[in-house]
C-alpha cells in the first residue's frame, strides 16, 4: 500500500525528489534492492543536494555488496550534511566491513559525538570494539546501546557473545533471551543458548 501510494505521488509530481527517496526506502524494505537503487539515483538526479538519498543509496549498495561505492555515497551524504549522524554510523559500517577498523571507528565516535542517544551507533562501535580486542569496552558500549534503545535485539545478542567469551554465563544467557523476545533471529539466539548452556553443563 505505502508503495502504490508512493508512486501515485511521483506520478502526479514526477520532479519531487523526496517522493522517489521514500519510494526507495519502502522498496529496500520490501527487499526490492535494484528498484531502491534507482529510485534514489533518480532522486539524487532530481536533487543531488539531498544528503539523505546519497545515505540511504549507500545502506542499499552494502545490501547489494558493492561497498567501495557504498563507501563514496555515505562521504558524499557526510559531505552535503557534515552534521549528518546516521551517515557517519553506516560509513563505520562500511569501513568495518572493508576491513578499516581504526577509521570505522572512528565514524562510529564521530556518530555519537552529533547524537549521544543514536542506540545503533553504540552497538556498531562495540562490535568494532570487539574486533579490535578492546572487550571491555565493547561491553560498555553495548549496554549504552541497550539504555539508549531498550528494544535493539542486535545490542543484546552482541551483548551476549562479549559476556559469553568473558564466561559470564548467566548473563550471557540472559541477554540472548532478550535478544529473542525482541525479534532478533530465532535460530541464531536458539544456537547461542544452547551453546551457553553446554558451557554451563546443563545440557
Amino acid at each position: 500500500e505505502a508503495e502504490l501510494s508512493h508512486r501515485k505521488a511521483i506520478e502526479l509530481n514526477p520532479h519531487l525528489a523526496e517522493a522517489h527517496s521514500n519510494l526507495g526506502s519502502i522498496l529496500k524494505d520490501l527487499g526490492k534492492l535494484q528498484e531502491a537503487e534507482l529510485s534514489h539515483r533518480k532522486a539524487i538526479e532530481l536533487k543531488p543536494d539531498l544528503a539523505n538519498a546519497h545515505s540511504n543509496l549507500g545502506n542499499i549498495l552494502r545490501d547489494l555488496g558493492k561497498l567501495q561505492e557504498a563507501e563514496l555515497s555515505h562521504r558524499k551524504a557526510i559531505e552535503l550534511n557534515p552534521h549528518f549522524a546516521n551517515a557517519h554510523s553506516n560509513l563505520g559500517n562500511i569501513l568495518k566491513d572493508l576491513g578499516k577498523l581504526q577509521e570505522a571507528e572512528l565514524s562510529q565516535r564521530k556518530a555519537i559525538e552529533l547524537n549521544p542517544h543514536l542506540a545503533e551507533a553504540h552497538c556498531n562501535l562495540g562490535s568494532i570494539l570487539k574486533d579490535l580486542g578492546k572487550s571491555q569496552e565493547a561491553e560498555l558500549s553495548q549496554r549504552k546501546a541497550i539504555e539508549c534503545n531498550p528494544n535493539l535485539a542486535i545490542a543484546y545478542f552482541s551483548l551476549g557473545n562479549i559476556l559469553k567469551a568473558s564466561a559470564k554465563f548467566d548473563e550471557a544467557l540472559y541477554n540472548f533471551k532478550k535478544a529473542q523476545q525482541n525479534k532478533m533471529d530465532p535460530k541464531k539466539c536458539i544456537a547461542a543458548i544452547g551453546k551457553v548452556l553446554l558451557n554451563q553443563g546443563k545440557h
